[in-house]
């Protein structure tokens, strides 16, 4: 395949993959068959998107995309027994994971819960003391005054702890969507589109998905019998925040969540979102980029380095005096785990180049690497090198480890299988993150073994410097209005990428250094359009210095389009990504 416009090595070292020919003819069939701009069409005809589907496909609807709740297994029996216990008015505990898509899910349900003016108890264990999921002693202790537990975001996999709740009397239900093994705890009922068994559930979803389409289920059977319940649109913020943070795939009815999710968020009714906003700096609608990037780091904050249950407290609160103080609480958390972060990666991205980027996997491992941000760290691997990516953290003989996975390729399955084998103490996930357990002597076994399997799977085939580009656009195309069209196409996130376009052979008209390693440039075509960009991170690499000391040379820039607020006044911005000489 031919490097777009030439570029076969750009200034960050990558080269420039344009669309294929394929998509190109798809396109241009879409724009002639409809009335749509040709940079949209680029982007459906790379989504596969048939004119036949356009319309549903640009205004995705929970209507036409919800999946029936009921063709889930233990569905009804989850929701009857959730039912149940609202009316006999049962003591019931929420036990959750410590993420966003954790403390997402426990917030469904304590909003549920509180309708009805019910109020649950809510259990989060502590990252670095319990590990992930429910533990024996937490279960056995909730047991004792709750004969309910219902598990979050966790329990496919929870066999003793689950078994020990329900011989100390309690029911266990658990909503998760972890991928499951070939038995299933002694649970009541266990929720989950990736259990083995399942046929054809929508195993996109992640935890507050699954949440969601129990609390639909519990609609239906509350309106057959004449009884109001909540309104669920208004809780869709809960969900999209969930779907984003956890990298679920923006594809299905989690298009229609994220979608809806923002329209709620906008109205700012929920006082967790609202002083998350606030205190994250967000003065414009929301998009799934501030999801990502702003709120769902700080509500993981907690879980990572603090108290593992400020985020679902932060969300689930009605008092809007308690979410500040908890939103800046998760702030300054946030800002702390920063630091600890970039300490980590640069002695991971270090070990990582010694060890070479090109096999299928990348690792790192160290002692003293905090257990609450090695996932951040391989996911900026995982971005730098187009593989998967895992980083682990030791204390004395034990590892915790994370790790984050490219498009097509199932990390969550191979570390399952990895533990199944005995190559680790434990571990498991869904296909995009996964986290795992070990010792120091299992270390290069396993690291060997999950290289091979990943390559199975096509990771080593991956080009580690691709930067895809899905069209040439000049300054002057790139107008508001057209961003607002592309928009159309999103929500933009995990197997449904931004559009990513390049400018061909422009002048660079202002530079500027901003922070400490951000660069705000201007550039224009030398016809009298210029459009105004920021490239985040420039100066981590030869970007910034290059593009800073242009000397008059003229460059193809590419990145994502985006609309900058400033002052009252919208104009497009470009997120600058990468460039070349012209």
């Amino acid at each position: 395949m031919s490097s777009f416009l030439g570029v076969d090595s750009s200034i960050s070292g990558r080269r420039w993959i344009g669309p294929s020919t394929e998509v190109d003819r798809q396109a241009e069939a879409l724009a002639q068959h409809t009335d749509l701009p040709a940079p949209l069409c680029k982007v459906l005809a790379r989504r596969g998107v048939p004119a036949e589907e356009l319309a549903g496909y640009l205004d995705p609807t929970l209507r036409d995309l919800l999946p029936d709740p009921r063709k889930m297994k233990d569905m009804e029996v989850a929701a009857a027994r959730v039912l149940q216990a609202l009316d006999q008015k049962e003591n019931v505990a929420v036990f959750a994971d410590y993420d966003v898509d954790g403390a997402t899910s426990a917030a469904l349900l304590i909003d549920w819960f509180r309708h009805f003016g019910r109020a649950v108890t809510l259990y989060i264990p502590d990252r670095i003391n319990e590990g992930y999921g429910p533990n024996t002693p937490a279960m056995e202790q909730l047991a004792q005054n709750h004969s309910l537990i219902i598990c979050v975001d966790c329990g496919t996999l929870s066999f003793e702890p689950i078994a020990a709740a329900r011989a100390k009397g309690a029911d266990v239900v658990v909503l998760d969507h972890h991928l499951g093994g070939e038995a299933l705890p002694d649970a009541n009922a266990v929720v989950n589109p990736n259990r083995q068994d399942e046929a054809d559930a929508p195993g996109y979803l992640c935890a507050a998905g699954v949440v969601f389409l129990l609390l639909v289920e519990l609609g239906r059977v509350l309106r057959e019998a004449g009884r109001p319940g909540p309104d669920l649109i208004s809780m869709l913020d809960l969900v999209a925040l969930g779907t984003v943070a956890d990298v679920a795939p923006l594809t299905d009815a989690n298009r229609a969540f994220v979608r809806q999710g923002l329209k709620i968020m906008a109205r700012r009714t929920r006082p967790g979102m609202v002083a998350l906003a606030d205190v994250a700096g967000l003065n414009e609608a929301p998009r799934a980029y501030h999801l990502g990037y702003l709120m769902g780091p700080r509500v993981n904050a907690g879980g990572r380095i603090g108290k593992a249950d400020l985020g679902a407290r932060l969300l689930s609160t009605a008092d809007m005096n308690e979410a500040r103080l908890i939103a800046e609480k998760l702030n300054e958390l946030n800002a702390e785990r920063r630091d600890i972060e970039a300490r980590v990666q640069d002695a991971a991205i270090e070990q990582a180049e010694a060890r070479g980027v090109d096999a299928p996997l990348v690792w790192a491992a160290a002692d003293g690497w905090h257990p609450g941000v090695v996932g951040i760290v391989a996911s900026r691997l995982k971005e730098a090198t187009n593989r998967p990516a895992v980083v682990i953290g030791f204390d004395g003989d034990e590892g915790k480890g994370s790790g984050r996975s490219v498009t097509g390729v199932d990390l969550g399955a191979a570390i399952q299988r990895l533990a199944a084998d005995g190559l680790i103490a434990k571990g498991g996930g869904h296909k995009m993150a996964a986290g795992l357990s070990l010792t120091r002597d299992q270390l290069d076994p396993a690291m060997e073994r999950l290289s091979e399997l990943l390559a199975k799977q096509g990771a080593g085939d991956l080009g580690a410097a691709d930067l895809k580009i899905d069209g040439l656009l000049m300054p002057s195309a790139a107008t508001v209005e057209l961003i607002e069209t592309l928009e159309q196409a999103g929500p933009f996130g995990a197997s449904a990428p931004a559009p990513r376009f390049a400018f061909p052979d422009v002048q660079i008209l202002f530079a500027k250094r901003v922070g400490q390693n951000h660069l705000k440039v201007s550039f224009g075509d030398g016809l009298g359009s210029r459009i105004d960009a920021i490239a985040f991170g420039a100066f981590d690499s030869p970007l910034g210095t290059m593009l800073e000391q242009h000397g008059g040379q003229r460059f193809h820039l590419a990145g994502r389009l985006e609309l900058n607020q400033w002052q009252g006044r919208t104009s497009p911005q470009l997120r600058l990504e990468d460039a070349a000489k012209a």
